[in-house]
C-alpha cells in the first residue's frame, strides 16, 4: 500500500525541517508527501526544498486560502492508497507508519486509524504523557465526536477511498479533522492505537486549531449549527448517489 502524507505549512521554518526528516526516515521510495505553502513570507518554502528528496513534494499557493483548504489541496493530489495527516511542527516517532500499516493491512474493513501522542513544548521538552488522557478516552461514534471531537488531525491515517465521503471540505466547518472524524463514523470504522506514536507540539504560533480551542460559546454554537446542516447535506448527496447507481444498474 503506497502512503501519501498531507502537510499544510505556513511560517513554519523552525520546526518544519526536524518534521519532515522525522517522516522521510519511515517512508519507502514508493511513498510521498505533499506539502501546501501557504504564502509563508519566512524561511519555510528554502526549508523544505534543501531537502533534496524526491519524495517531497512542494506545492506553492499564489494566495493564502487557510488551514482547511491547504489540506484540501494536498488531498486532491494524493496517489498514494493510504493518507497520513501531518503538522507542520511535531515530531513523528519511530514505528508509527509500521504500526498504522499492520492494523490497516490486518483489518480490511478499518478505514481510519489514529494513534495517542506525547505533548512537547516549544524546545521539544514533554509536557504530557498522552493527548488523549488530556483530551479524554477515544470514542468512535459521530455524535459524540460531534458534541467534542476526539479525531486530531496529526494523529491519524486513512483508505484513500474515503476520500470520497469527505471532499470537499464545507467551507464552514471549524477543523477538517473534525468533520473528517464525524464522516468516518458515519461510513467508516475506526481503530484506536493507544500508544503515542507522535510527539504533538504546543507553542504560541500553532496554527489551526488555535481558534477552536479558545472561541466562544457563540462560536461554539455556530460550528456546531454548520456541522449539522453539512452532515445532513453529505448524507442526501450519497443516497442520491446510491439511488443513480441502483438506477444505472
Amino acid at each position: 500500500m503506497k502512503i501519501t502524507v498531507c502537510m499544510a505549512a505556513y511560517n513554519g521554518d523552525k520546526y518544519i525541517q526536524l518534521q519532515i526528516l522525522s517522516i522521510l526516515e519511515q517512508l519507502r521510495d514508493e511513498d510521498e508527501l505533499i506539502v501546501i505553502d501557504d504564502c509563508s513570507s519566512d524561511n519555510t518554502t528554502k526549508i523544505i526544498e534543501s531537502i533534496k528528496d524526491s519524495r517531497v513534494k512542494l506545492i506553492k499557493n499564489e494566495i493564502n486560502i487557510g488551514v482547511i483548504k491547504s489540506f484540501e489541496k494536498a488531498l486532491n493530489n494524493v496517489t498514494g492508497n493510504l493518507v497520513f495527516l501531518s503538522d507542520q511542527d511535531d515530531i513523528w516517532l519511530a514505528g508509527k507508519v509500521q504500526n498504522f500499516l499492520e492494523v490497516f493491512q490486518t483489518y480490511p474493513d478499518i478505514t481510519l486509524v489514529l494513534s495517542d501522542a506525547q505533548i512537547i513544548d516549544d524546545n521539544g521538552q514533554i509536557i504530557g504523557d498522552s493527548y488523549f488522557q488530556q483530551r479524554g478516552k477515544f470514542v468512535e461514534d459521530p455524535l459524540s465526536n460531534f458534541i467534542k471531537s476526539k479525531h486530531h488531525g496529526c494523529t491519524l491515517a486513512f483508505r484513500q477511498e474515503m476520500l470520497n465521503f469527505f471532499l470537499p471540505f464545507p467551507t464552514d466547518i471549524p477543523m477538517h479533522d473534525i468533520w473528517i472524524g464525524i464522516v468516518n463514523g458515519i461510513y467508516g470504522k475506526a481503530f484506536y492505537i493507544d500508544e503515542p506514536l507522535i510527539q504533538h507540539r504546543r507553542h504560541s504560533n500553532n496554527t489551526g486549531r488555535g481558534a477552536f480551542a479558545h472561541a466562544g460559546i457563540l462560536q461554539m454554537i455556530t460550528w456546531r449549527f454548520a456541522l449539522a446542516k453539512n452532515i445532513v447535506n453529505l448524507l442526501l448527496k450519497q443516497k442520491t448517489i446510491k439511488n443513480l447507481n441502483k438506477a444505472q444498474k
